[in-house]
């Protein structure tokens, strides 16, 4: 696949979300050598003799071939990774100004995710909150259960106010087995909501990414005349000169995403930022990044 096809303005042209996961993993693997882990979720133990009915995918050949005899690679962790998608579908999460919205973005990342996961045997579950859980989809790993996620991402309705801070707090009292959790917000809500939620979770054994998606726009201020601005969960306005106001909004929205790093880093959370003009297969590297992190 072709560098330019990865670019987010073609991928986003596509409509299909699950075609546009498909084709960011697919262009996303061709550049990854081949593994000798069986997935990202075990880790190489020890040896043991194959014995009927044993999985053959597990054999070692190479051992094989050198004592002629079959031998089983065991492994520390024998279950599949668990992994628990929360998605922020508050109304916030509609702003755009590209010619796509940091959901549509975000959205896509987590189908990208979920079918990365999904191709090698990973159970996946969905979250969809704004300022309640409106929708649940527990991990598994059957057929038909992907497709399951993606129609439900593709008719989410934009929500209303968030509050991430208690939806992690309800997956902490929710997930009774360990995985992983991964966090899709722009969370633009109070930084220090959250270290106590994140602390909850990791308490219970989960390791936790969290996946701050913004418009470049949020990021930088790029507008080049007085506007009235809106907030999109409140319908606040103001009428505004970004010449005037851009020094202070910038060190203000820097300021706040430094905080929300400090809060994860304390809870033990790792913290990647997103814009929505990026590449989304460098979403899947940091994902693989925090992945080796946690071991």
């Amino acid at each position: 696949m072709s560098a330019e096809l990865m670019n987010p303005s073609v991928i986003m042209a596509i409509r299909s979300l699950e075609l546009r996961a498909r084709l960011i993993v697919d262009g996303f693997r061709t550049g990854l050598n081949r593994s000798n882990r069986h997935g990202f979720s075990v880790e190489f133990s020890e040896y043991r003799q194959y014995t009927r009915g044993d999985d053959p995918r597990f054999l070692d050949w190479k051992l094989f071939a050198r004592s002629d005899r079959s031998y089983i690679r065991l492994f520390e962790d024998e279950t599949n990774l668990r992994c628990n998608i929360l998605l922020d579908i508050s109304r916030s999460m509609t702003f755009q100004s590209l010619d796509w919205s940091k959901w549509n973005y975000a959205s896509t990342l987590a189908a990208s995710l979920a079918w990365l996961l999904n191709r090698q045997g990973d159970a996946v579950g969905l979250t969809l909150y704004d300022d309640h859980i409106r929708e649940v989809i527990p991990a598994r790993y059957r057929p038909g259960h992907f497709r399951r996620l993606l129609v439900t991402m593709e008719r989410a309705a934009a929500g209303q106010l968030t509050d991430t801070a208690g939806a992690l707090r309800d997956a902490a009292e929710r997930l009774q087995k360990r995985g992983l959790v991964i966090l899709i917000s722009d969370l633009l809500s109070p930084a220090d909501e959250l270290q106590d939620s994140l602390r909850a979770l990791r308490g219970c054994g989960h390791d936790v990414v969290v996946m701050q998606v913004l418009d470049p726009a949020e990021i930088s201020l790029s507008f080049s005349e007085p506007l009235r601005f809106e907030d999109l969960e409140t319908a606040l306005q103001i009428h505004a000169d970004p010449d005037s106001i851009r020094d202070d909004y910038i060190a203000r929205i820097t300021e706040h995403n430094q905080q929300l790093q400090r809060e994860c880093e304390a809870a033990g959370a790792i913290y990647r930022q997103f814009r929505t003009d990026q590449p989304l297969e460098l979403g899947l590297a940091e994902f693989l990044q925090a992945r080796r992190e946690f071991r």
